[in-house]
């Protein structure tokens, strides 16, 4: 999958927390905006090959060393629909358990057309 691939208009994903989903040699790969970045990741949870990309997009509880709980409002977690799994969008990278991520892929904006490098 080498080579740059045409996903769409930017104004087509402009708000944040909007996202894409498109087909790339017979990968199906969703682009994200969160905050005006954009972010590429397979749409397939490593649970049980579930549509990652497709479940909603959320914030994030945390808690800091003096036990203080928080919420980090930036919607940049996908939580899988079938079973609650929670992907970083910007890393692919489970927030719970970093051994369980799925494949990134670089995105490019091109007078306001976005692309997908692999």
């Amino acid at each position: 999958m080498c080579g740059r691939h045409k996903v769409t208009d930017e104004s087509t994903i402009a708000e944040p927390g909007e996202r894409v989903l498109t087909e790339v040699k017979g990968v199906e790969i969703a682009v994200f905006n969160v905050d005006g970045e954009y972010y590429a990741l397979a749409n397939f949870c490593p649970h049980q090959s579930g549509p990652l990309c497709e479940g909603p997009t959320q914030g994030r509880v945390t808690v800091d060393d003096d036990l203080e709980w928080g919420y980090d409002d930036e919607e940049r977690h996908v939580v899988c629909p079938w079973h609650g799994w929670i992907f970083d969008v910007t890393t692919g990278t489970n927030i719970d358990a970093e051994q369980y991520a799925v494949p990134t892929y670089d995105v490019e904006v091109d007078d306001g057309v976005v692309f997908i490098v692999t």
